[in-house]
């Protein structure tokens, strides 16, 4: 029998190969993208060759989508042209993250297995005709899969261009067939030991739905009304695990024939994506991640960083590798809007202040055709006599006066705990309210505490959490008893944490726990929540001091607290209570960010917790980077004027200017500062 167990969950370092330096094959600062020669004729390779290298490339990621172009019929294999690349790449000293091209089958695949094709949860088998046209659990995929990784490792395991293994892309397709069944039942099985223990944990007895036998038991379908949401919630967590089984079949492969080449996949961040990252982070030598802001304006900025501390926390506190983005485009409302003068720089910084081992891109070469025809590229379609080429060699030059932060991290005294799991629970249908978001609230706590200058951690809920002063929960509405646990202990030896609302409210099988909200945590916070009261969509509610909640309000009964708000009717709204040596607080209404941010002023100071640099500016980005003795200040100026900021002393590393106690930044510009 497998149960989630305290901790298990946590954010952590990569177990690696044992390696002590994962990151040894790479360039210092990784800088490159996508590269497809498969799309282009041979006369095109020599001249991205001489791009390459005038942009400052050092690492492409090759062979993505490139399997139909390996294997044109089953067991026929065509290296030839990757030979003839590899070998380009490494005569112009430009390293490659050889991918396993197993998220694209070829044509011949699926018309020799079409039960590998994914299904829908309507029934609905899905046709050829785009990439990830899969089911993972399918046999005749995985031993595809293990015949093309091996085929791959054996020739290439030792080529000197190899840096790094890029297995498949982007792991997240969804199905539900035959063989996804067949695999539930055995994994349900496996977590849950008997169907008396899947009964309960499921609540069967409701609407009727025990079950007799594991055969009875589908993945989730399209149905008449509500699905069992106990089931939806393990199908997601069975998908994780499937998938990370797939990725692990191949990483086996890989590693046999070059154990020393580090082994990766690319995290990709959304709702959409059935992938439990923080787990999976323990089985990438590197962590690595996409990310495309899904925003206009400054909140593009702000999802930016959000990204980059989940990777660094997902990759505990050390480095990891931003392996994709988009150079010259935001995508946002169905629009490909394009990024205005120095903010691929921004971006790129933001994340390598945050811990990036480079700045990877997706794609070199804008294609003439194909879904992605009018993607972002480095090297635009326009060619290399424009802004945005220009702008990409400009920051490739910049780069390597980087290196020596290489090796240093981030310190952060504030943690957000975030869980995977807690966001799946509560974006079911059937909940009080479909308003009330956790990623709004994980983004709106990150966004409050990175504009007060704090850089912060994400944590898992059972994650030694003693290192921080101050812990943010935001409307973490499944947790263990164990987790729960720990961040009373947390609490009890001195830290301080503010707790958002519908917290704590259900266990991990979604059940609610009885006797009043917010269940898990309502002997740590002193309080019990006897009703839950969403608003009405655009309804507001204005507390006692002049704070604004939205969305959501709740009847709260202090039990050892004390109310440091309260609704118009006098009830309590805002409580705080001393748990032996800390203190935990509660909202039990979503503010908005200006009363997120009076609370977590009081909140941060209570807790001794110190910004990065006090009186920062407006629109101004700082993370503090510290390693060898030294201590380096990135600071990006999002704001299109000038900004001033003091107390800055040091050697700016991308202008080779001296600072003598005031960085005076243009709008739209940066600065590396090694302090001192």
């Amino acid at each position: 029998m497998v149960e989630r167990q305290h901790g298990e969950a946590g954010f952590g370092a990569p177990e690696g190969d044992g390696t002590t330096d994962r990151f040894a094959s790479l360039p210092t600062l990784a800088y490159g993208g996508d590269y497809n020669p498969e799309q282009w004729p041979p006369s095109v390779w020599r001249e991205d060759m001489a791009l390459m290298r005038r942009a400052g490339v050092n690492l492409v990621s090759l062979g993505v989508f490139a399997w139909s172009r390996l294997e044109p019929r089953a067991g026929v294999y065509d290296f030839a042209w990757l030979d003839e690349i590899l070998d380009l790449l490494a005569g112009n000293g430009i390293g490659a993250a050889l991918a396993t091209p197993t998220a694209s089958p070829p044509p011949w695949f699926s018309l020799a297995h079409p039960d590998a094709l994914p299904v829908r949860a309507d029934g609905t088998r899905l046709t050829h005709g785009s990439r990830d046209t899969y089911c993972v659990s399918a046999p005749a995929y995985r031993e595809a899969c293990a015949r093309i990784a091996g085929a791959l490792a054996e020739r290439y395991g030792g080529h000197p261009a190899l840096r790094l293994w890029h297995v498949h892309n982007e792991y997240g397709t969804w199905c539900h067939c035959a063989h996804t069944e067949a695999a539930f039942r055995r994994w349900l099985i496996d977590r849950h030991g008997d169907l008396a223990a899947l009964n309960e944990a499921w609540t069967t007895a409701h609407w009727g739905q025990r079950y007799s036998s594991w055969e009875e038991i589908n993945a989730p379908r399209a149905t008449q009304y509500l699905a069992n949401p106990a089931q939806s919630l393990d199908f997601r967590r069975f998908t994780s695990e499937e998938m990370r089984a797939a990725y692990r079949e191949q990483r086996a492969i890989l590693r046999r024939h070059a154990p020393a080449v580090p082994v990766t996949t690319n995290f990709v961040l959304g709702d959409w994506v059935p992938v439990d990252h923080a787990r999976w982070s323990s089985d990438v030598d590197i962590v690595a991640i996409d990310h495309y802001p899904g925003a206009a304006g400054r909140t593009a900025e702000e999802q930016t960083a959000m990204a980059a501390d989940l990777a660094r926390s997902w990759a505990g506190g050390g480095k990891w590798l931003l392996i994709e983005q988009a150079a010259d485009l935001v995508y946002a409302d169905g629009r490909a809007l394009a990024k205005e003068p120095g903010r691929m720089r921004r971006h790129s910084l933001s994340h390598i202040a945050r811990g990036s081992a480079g700045a990877m891109f997706f794609q070199w070469r804008a294609p003439r055709g194909g879904s992605e025809r009018w993607h972002a590229a480095m090297l635009p379609h326009a060619g290399p006599d424009t802004r945005v080429f220009e702008e990409v060699a400009g920051f490739g030059a910049e780069l390597p006066a980087l290196a020596e932060t290489d090796g240093s991290r981030v310190h952060a005294e504030v943690a957000i705990l975030a869980d995977v799991e807690a966001d799946w629970a509560l974006s079911q249908p059937g909940m009080p309210s479909a308003d009330l978001s956790y990623e709004a609230a994980l983004a709106q706590a990150h966004r409050v505490a990175g504009r007060a200058g704090h850089t912060v951690d994400f944590a898992a809920p059972g994650a030694d959490l003693s290192r921080y002063k101050l812990v943010l929960v935001p409307s973490l509405y499944l947790v263990t008893d164990a987790d729960a646990d720990n961040l009373a202990a947390y609490v009890e030896g001195g830290g301080h944490v503010l707790i958002s609302c519908f917290s704590g409210v259900a266990d991990e099988h979604t059940r609610v726990r009885t006797g009043g909200h917010p269940g898990a945590f309502r002997d740590l916070l002193g309080i019990r929540v006897t009703e839950l009261r969403p608003l009405p969509l655009g309804e507001r509610v204005v507390l006692d001091d002049g704070r604004v909640g939205t969305l959501w309000t709740e009847e709260v009964r202090l039990a050892g607290a004390e109310a440091t708000a309260c609704y118009p009717s006098g009830e309590p709204a805002v409580t705080r209570k001393s748990a032996g040596r800390g203190v935990a607080r509660y909202l039990s209404t979503c503010l908005d960010d200006e009363g997120y941010a009076a609370e977590f002023t009081v909140a941060v100071t209570a807790a001794g917790a110190s910004p990065v640099l006090p009186g920062l500016p407006a629109d101004v980005e700082v993370v503090r980077r510290a390693g060898g003795g030294r201590v380096w200040l990135f600071v990006l100026n999002h704001a299109v004027d000038e900004r001033r900021i003091g107390g800055v002393r040091g050697r700016d590393l991308l202008s080779g200017r001296a600072i003598a106690g005031e960085l005076v930044l243009p709008g739209g510009d940066c600065a590396v500062v090694r302090l001192g």
